[in-house]
């Protein structure tokens, strides 16, 4: 007996289901409605010296159409587009094509860096989010040698971060070190807080490693906020002195000798100094990705990744895992300790209040957005993490709202990170000689 199918409201299997698709778009623009109400139907404003509601009931409708609009367009692109195999292998050309061009598009990109402070968006305001972006790109990109290359989530690389941040600050302030005699300290000293957590975490992974390393950052914090004699506790430490320009201060007169406007015979801004730590941050950024780079080609790197893959298959190739988990927590460890130290001297005050969980969080949504173990997927990621917010300060409080839809978005459409697509390290071709892929 055969069955012969019928054409009712619903469409063919791979088009476009309107009943369906209704259903879900009135569904996701209750759910909005509910949430709008509260967040976006209501604002505290001051009259005569009291507080008083301010009902906006257009702003819910707004915001409720568009989701159900929103909502509705979605399903029909992914319905034009065809079976999900081919929207997959699109995404994985469009990767493949960025991983295999990444050099191309790395220097196009650091040619652009270093250019921006004479173009004519250079003002300081763009100098300084481009700053800012360049720090979370550092920290992205040290991060991702524990993340993306051997595979050990941490959530506590914001104790490095502060490491290295307290280190220049105390340093500086006990032995009038600079940041130059202060940097390499730093690092070395987040380096050995990097050894010190991996030791006790050496026979956990997953979800046991996450909460180890999150309490570890969180044990950072509180000794940063109660050992007062030392850290100056909440009060944090101001007074953090600037880098200079070999010896040249970014100021209009020093008592101390000649001053960076003075020695080039040029007028005085505040704008030289924010450039200065633009480049400093740019050219600290640099040598991470090529130091990165280089090592994830040694055997060490290598080891890494086969870390990564498979833990047992690592043991019977030899590998120490021990000493390859140790390596990745103390070279990630350090890259947080180097942008910690820059951090310190770029605000010239350090609190327990600037290294929270939230920071960790951000800088591990970086690493997972560009796509774990991909150097331009984490620079494109910090970008986006960045300029986000800032881009939506003139939507007031539905700043954040905006910025959460956005991560959402990607996490939709590219749930494996902007740049998911990874090459091997080395390929064997022929009688087995191996050939670099590029990253």
């Amino acid at each position: 007996m055969s069955t012969v199918a019928t054409v009712g409201p619903r469409a063919t299997a791979g088009g476009f289901d309107l009943a369906r698709a209704l259903k879900e778009a009135g569904l996701a623009a209750f759910v909005a409605f509910v949430l709008f109400v509260p967040l976006a139907g209501f604002k505290l404003v001051g009259q005569e010296g009291q507080l008083a509601l301010e009902y906006r009931p257009h702003w819910v409708l707004i915001g409720t159409a568009a989701v159900f609009v929103g909502h509705l367009a979605i399903n029909f692109i992914r319905a034009m587009r065809g079976p999900s195999q081919r929207a997959r292998g699109e995404a994985g050309a469009m990767a493949r094509f960025f991983t295999v061009h990444a050099r191309w598009f790395g220097l196009a990109a650091a040619l652009l860096a270093f250019l921006l402070p004479f173009t004519p968006l250079g003002n300081r305001y763009v100098v300084d989010v481009a700053t800012t972006v360049l720090i979370y790109v550092m920290l992205g990109w040290g991060l991702n040698i524990v993340v993306g290359l051997a595979g050990l989530l941490d959530l506590g690389y914001v104790a490095f971060y502060a490491v290295g941040a307290y280190s220049y600050a105390l340093f500086a302030q006990w032995f009038g070190l600079g940041f130059w005699e202060a940097l390499p300290i730093a690092g070395v000293l987040a380096a050995i807080a990097g050894i010190l957590l991996g030791f006790p975490v050496l026979r956990l992974r997953g979800d046991y490693l996450a909460i180890v390393t999150l309490g570890f950052g969180e044990i950072i914090r509180v000794v940063l906020l109660n050992w007062y004699d030392v850290t100056n506790g909440p009060d944090g430490i101001s007074g953090i002195p600037r880098p200079t320009f070999f010896g040249l201060e970014f100021k209009r007169y020093s008592p101390d000798g000649m001053t960076f406007s003075q020695f080039f015979g040029i007028e005085y801004s505040s704008l030289h100094r924010v450039i200065f730590l633009y480049y400093l941050i740019l050219i600290l950024a640099l040598i991470t990705n090529w130091f990165v780079l280089r090592i994830r080609r040694l055997p060490i790197g290598r080891a890494w990744e086969a870390l990564r893959e498979d833990e047992i298959a690592c043991k019977a190739l030899g590998i120490n895992p021990t000493n390859t988990k140790l390596t990745a927590f103390a070279l990630g460890a350090m890259f947080g300790g180097f942008a910690g130290s820059f951090f310190a001297t770029r605000q010239g005050f350090i609190s327990p209040e600037s290294f929270t969980f939230i920071e960790s969080a951000t800088i591990l949504a970086i690493v997972v957005l560009g796509g774990m173990g991909s150097q331009i997927g984490v620079a494109l990621a910090a970008l986006v993490i960045v300029v986000l917010p800032e881009l939506g300060r003139e939507f007031e409080q539905f700043r954040m709202l905006l910025f959460g839809a956005a991560m959402v978005g990607i996490m939709v459409w590219r749930p494996r990170g902007l740049l998911a697509f990874r090459e091997p390290t080395v390929r064997l071709h022929g009688r087995g000689q191996g050939e670099e892929a590029p990253r």
